[in-house]
């Protein structure tokens, strides 16, 4: 017990205090550090540009996390009522996404949302040209484009974990509420959201940090442009932190972001456990 807990104190405690203390100093990772208290939280909090990668960041939530929970428990209500032949096939599809790794999702959309990639080509195919774009050089669709990769990634999983929980649930609670008179929406209320707290709690913590945490995606497809138009608060921490380089001001973004996960699990989890 007493290696593990050494090896985790190394790899975990030991850098993240060591941020901790970075973020009340102006540093550049070479030359003597100067205290700055919190000066390094206040600029996080007032700078115009830092402040809208939290505005970024909600519209990611809603992407990541609201979307792809609202059309999983839609897609898991629909296929569950009934026994259709191939769900295996049809879970691993959109379980798909999970296994390739962000980068190559990141190509991907890339070359889909390009000047000529296929999205463009399928608006000029029903005659709306006019709503051909680069995508995700746009001002205003860039940062929807960027949200609705992260839609396609993270729908297949809330799906899936959805159909896992739902087998889960007696049959008799559904038996019951069909003796009752009820139809399908009222039995989707009553019977599967309650039934599925425990697997909607685990969607809404991973989505929401990942959506938080985001990162490669963003590198790859925008680098956090047009301008700022895409930057979220890991793309500023990765600019303060190897391209400026402002190590404390890194340190602080990565700290409040550390505190804002917590905040976010901690609040699912104590919901979900409500009775």
């Amino acid at each position: 017990m007493a290696l593990p807990l050494a090896f985790y104190a190394i790899v975990v405690l030991v850098p993240l205090a060591q941020s901790f203390q970075y973020s009340f100093y102006a540093w550049d990772g070479v030359s003597a550090a100067t205290w700055v208290g919190l000066g390094n939280y206040i600029t996080f909090f007032t700078d115009p540009v830092l402040q809208s990668t939290l505005g970024h960041v909600l519209v990611l939530i809603l992407f990541f996390s609201v979307l792809p929970i609202l059309l999983g428990l839609l897609s898991t209500a629909l296929i569950t009522r009934r026994k259709l032949a191939g769900m295996a096939v049809f879970r691993f599809i959109y379980f798909l996404p999970q296994v390739l790794t962000s980068v190559v999702v990141a190509l991907v959309f890339k070359r889909i949302y390009g000047p000529e990639g296929a999205l463009n080509s399928m608006l000029r195919a029903v005659g709306l040209d006019a709503l051909t774009r680069s995508w995700l050089g746009d001002f205003t669709w860039a940062l929807p484009a960027l949200g609705m990769i992260g839609t396609w990634v993270t729908f297949g999983f809330c799906m899936v974990l959805f159909i896992a929980g739902i087998s889960n649930i007696p049959t008799e609670l559904y038996e019951a509420a069909r003796v009752d008179g009820a139809g399908p929406l009222r039995e989707f209320f009553a019977v599967t959201l309650p039934g599925l707290r425990a697997q909607i709690a685990v969607a809404l913590t991973l989505t929401i940090t990942g959506a938080l945490r985001t990162f490669d995606l963003v590198w790859v497809t925008t680098g956090g442009g047009p301008g700022t138009a895409t930057l979220t608060p890991a793309v500023a921490l990765y600019r303060a932190a190897f391209v400026n380089p402002q190590v404390g001001k890194a340190a602080a973004i990565g700290i409040v972001m550390a505190l804002l996960c917590l905040a976010i699990a901690m609040a699912i989890s104590k919901f979900s456990e409500r009775d």
